[in-house]
């Protein structure tokens, strides 16, 4: 399935209500995320962010400000959970 590619001002009305269904995330994700989150900070670089919300698969191109054990900070103050992230392209 191809995923939805949406502008990082839409992620503010998503639903992720919490649940207990997991995504199939990419087995180095979290270095993916501390990576991104260093690129973002230092460099002001775009990241592409695949991840889940409540109605299927989307894409967004943003920067990560930073990142926590349950979320991530994009530019201009959206949050997605880590547990919906699929995978995050360099």
């Amino acid at each position: 399935m191809e995923p939805l590619v949406i502008k990082k001002e839409l992620i503010l009305n998503l639903s992720f209500i919490e649940d207990k269904s997991t995504v199939e995330q990419h087995p180095n994700l979290m270095q993916q995320i501390l990576n991104a989150t260093l690129l973002g900070n230092n460099e002001h670089k775009k990241v592409k962010i695949i991840f889940k919300d409540d109605n299927g698969v989307k894409l967004v191109e943003t920067t990560i400000w930073a990142s926590g054990q349950k979320f991530i900070c994009l530019k201009g103050g959206s949050w997605i959970p880590i547990h919906r992230i699929l995978e995050i392209i360099i």
